[in-house]
């Protein structure tokens, strides 16, 4: 692989070294994407499947459904995600998935899997793992991955990365990012990544269902506890009736919690039959034990689970519980 620049660090990053000696000796590798996949893990694998094509590593970057985040198509590579599995593979790399079951399906345990994840319910699922919670993204650790190994970023993977990192971290907004971050996004600046191209491609592309679905998941709005709480759903019909995605709204969690007097806010959705539940908090609250608790995962300021129930009003319950349980 063409090399460009090599640098030290205190912390042990062994394992980067060691995943790159299992992709140079694999045959064919699938670089896996979480279900209801976020910019974060596609940026990621998209920036490791630039890196493989261009060293001419056979690979395929698999989602277990088609529907794909569509403000990302602008990425090189985005078209060729596919919801096949292929025959054989012989290394299978997870990007940005905090559980196993995120998956979306079982590998054969004897295919060695590269675990690069930032996510602080990770539970260390994969043969060689390197999680990081404390990184602003995924996207940032896979930016190490390349560092380290002193590989070449082209304006393709360099796009990829600096998508993921301004996308999980909230346009650089979260605490996770530090002055490291910042280096970093430099760096991809100067290896061809556009922040004003990449920000109108992912800001500026909004569906008009997205417009007509907002007002009314906002109008769903509940406070608790004098405000501090607060909660939002959207109900399956109004997707029927807008032709809006689920992704439209996600926003609207958002909106909310930039209210002065939230502290702790969740948003439910019907996703496949299941409620789809998103935390987000700011302050002392942490909502991946929330999440926790449903099986799910996630950061201490933003997480989300699946509850088995199709019923809006008893997930409310049911979220509302636990997170009375942490305001005693």
């Amino acid at each position: 692989m063409k090399k460009d620049f090599i640098v030290s660090n205190k912390i042990d990053m062994s394992a980067y070294t060691k995943a790159l000696e299992l992709i140079e000796k694999s045959r064919y590798i699938l670089i896996i994407t979480h279900v209801n996949p976020d910019a974060d893990s596609i940026s990621s694998a998209l920036a490791l499947s630039n890196l493989f094509y261009e060293n001419k590593i056979k690979h395929k970057v698999f989602n277990i459904s088609s529907d794909l985040p569509q403000n990302l198509d602008f990425l090189n590579r985005f078209d060729k995600i596919t919801d096949q599995l292929p025959k054989f593979f012989d290394l299978a790399i997870s990007v940005d998935c905090g559980t196993y079951p995120r998956l979306g399906f079982k590998l054969d345990e004897n295919i060695p899997l590269i675990n690069f994840d930032h996510h602080k319910s990770n539970n260390d699922f994969g043969t060689l793992n390197i999680v990081d919670p404390l990184k602003s993204s995924t996207a940032e650790i896979i930016y190490d991955f390349f560092k380290h190994n002193g590989l070449y970023i082209t304006k393709d993977s360099a796009t990829a990365l600096y998508v993921g990192i301004y996308d999980d971290s909230l346009a650089f907004s979260l605490s996770r990012c530090d002055e490291l971050t910042f280096d970093k996004v430099n760096f991809l600046v100067q290896c061809g990544a556009s922040p004003s191209g990449i920000a109108n491609k992912l800001l500026r592309r909004d569906s008009l269902a997205k417009y007509r679905i907002i007002p009314k998941v906002l109008d769903s709005l509940e406070l608790f506890k004098e405000g501090e709480i607060a909660t939002i759903h959207a109900k399956k019909e109004w997707f029927e009736e807008t032709g809006a995605h689920n992704r439209d709204c996600e926003d609207a969690l958002d909106m909310i919690m930039s209210m002065a007097i939230v502290k702790v806010a969740f948003f439910i959705r019907i996703v496949s039959n299941r409620v789809r539940v998103s935390l987000r908090s700011k302050g002392s609250v942490d909502v991946s034990k929330i999440a926790g608790y449903f099986n799910g995962g996630g950061h201490f300021n933003a997480a989300g689970c699946s509850i088995d129930t199709d019923d809006i009003e008893k997930a409310k319950e049911l979220v509302l519980k636990e997170i009375f349980e942490l305001y005693k």
